[in-house]
């Protein structure tokens, strides 16, 4: 398979389908799949959504739904000073979305981040908050004041830089500090070697990503599989160090030894389900939503791990750490993607909608995410994952 077609969502479905019959076959080193128990699954996520969604309008899977963590909307008021302008305030938009997406893998059971009103914020929206009060306060803007993220200065990134913004001391450890610095660093680097892809109507930024997919809208529609390809192709090169193909970097994409190569693309996807409601608010109306696949986190994971879809083949690997490409870790990644479109029917079919009206944004959203964080939180006192993985802030 070439490197351009493992950066699609088709091939990140594929793989995670060949994973999942090699587990049905039981020829999976790690796992043994237990597929009598999917349908208590659903039951487990349908009640989920019902419980906190009982009118089923549910939002979509964004870095947004973070943003606004206990009810209170903050990017609103500080989105307000972008501007009028309707494309300038989707740069911004741009801007935070994929630099915090970016910023949100795992911080660690000990870390949390307090807003000034003494607001305690943990894991995904301690992240999320902290990185929006980074942007607000202009920590990532070349003038130290501005409502955006420059390439410069997301180029020059230090630890430093993102231990004041948050939070991180001795009382405070936060995971991967020194990989998210690295990735934003080598984000502006990206960035500003593409002026013509990120410089369209302004400096350099992650926001000009808006202009090109604008560019690529017809009558104002625009396919959902082409902003991952666009993230895929114009930001890979800041997966440093992972495998490439043709000299052309795969970012999240690892060897299995009975599948070879198996993409999943997780960070990505998440920042492309992040600017479907940016270019929303632009006018631009995103079609083909479930193109776009489940995302492969310990969220997702942990809740078929916790409900004994996949129970672990030896044991005592629940105690050991794992690192991220271990094939025990990608089969696991795989196996809940290809897991997520078997629940996605039956969870549908218990709520009584139809695909159309609930894709599978919404089920990430309204349940299979918060089901996975309350199934963890019933088994595990720190509400961690199922697996240990030795993380370095840019996958989990």
């Amino acid at each position: 398979m070439s490197s351009a077609a493992l950066l699609t969502p088709e091939a990140v479905r594929d793989g995670a389908r060949a994973m999942l019959a090699l587990a049905r076959a039981g020829q999976l080193g790690g796992w043994i799949l237990h597929e009598d128990r999917i349908g208590d699954a659903a039951d487990f996520v349908a009640a989920t959504i019902r419980i906190a969604w009982p009118d089923l309008r549910v939002p979509l899977h964004a870095r947004w739904r973070h943003f606004a963590a206990g009810g209170r909307d903050r990017w609103a008021p500080i989105a307000a000073r972008s501007g009028a302008d309707r494309a300038a305030r989707a740069r911004a938009a741009f801007d935070l979305a994929i630099v915090s997406v970016l910023l949100d893998a795992g911080a660690g059971a000990e870390w949390r981040y307090v807003e000034q009103d003494g607001t305690r914020l943990v894991r995904s929206e301690g992240l999320a908050v902290a990185s929006l009060a980074m942007l607000a306060a202009g920590a990532f803007a070349d003038d130290g004041r501005s409502l955006r993220a420059d390439a410069a200065r997301l180029a020059a990134t230090s630890e430093d830089d993102l231990a004041r913004g948050f939070q991180v001391g001795p009382e405070n450890p936060l995971v991967g500090l020194a990989g998210r610095a690295a990735l934003l660093r080598c984000l502006g680097a990206t960035i500003a070697a593409r002026p013509d892809i990120f410089a369209r109507a302004d400096t350099p930024r992650p926001g000009g990503l808006f202009d090109l997919l604008a560019g690529q809208a017809e009558s104002g529609r625009l396919p959902a599989r082409s902003i991952l390809i666009a993230l895929l192709h114009h930001l890979g090169p800041i997966w440093a160090g992972r495998e490439t193909l043709g000299g052309v970097g795969l970012g999240d994409c690892w060897r299995h030894p009975a599948l070879g190569l198996v993409p999943l693309h997780k960070l990505s996807q998440w920042m492309a389900y992040s600017l479907v409601e940016p270019l929303r608010d632009a006018g631009i109306v995103v079609t083909g939503l479930d193109g776009l696949t489940g995302l492969a986190e310990y969220r997702n994971g942990g809740l078929f791990v916790d409900l004994g879809v996949l129970c672990l083949r030896d044991p005592a690997d629940a105690a050991r750490t794992h690192a991220v490409g271990d094939p025990l870790v990608v089969e696991w990644r795989a196996l809940t993607v290809a897991l997520l479109d078997e629940l996605a029917p039956m969870v549908r079919a218990r709520l009584d909608v139809t695909a159309e009206a609930f894709p599978l944004t919404c089920l990430l959203e309204g349940g299979t995410w918060r089901a996975g964080r309350d199934a963890a939180t019933a088994r595990r006192a720190d509400s961690g994952p199922p697996l240990r993985i030795a993380s370095d802030g840019t996958v989990f």
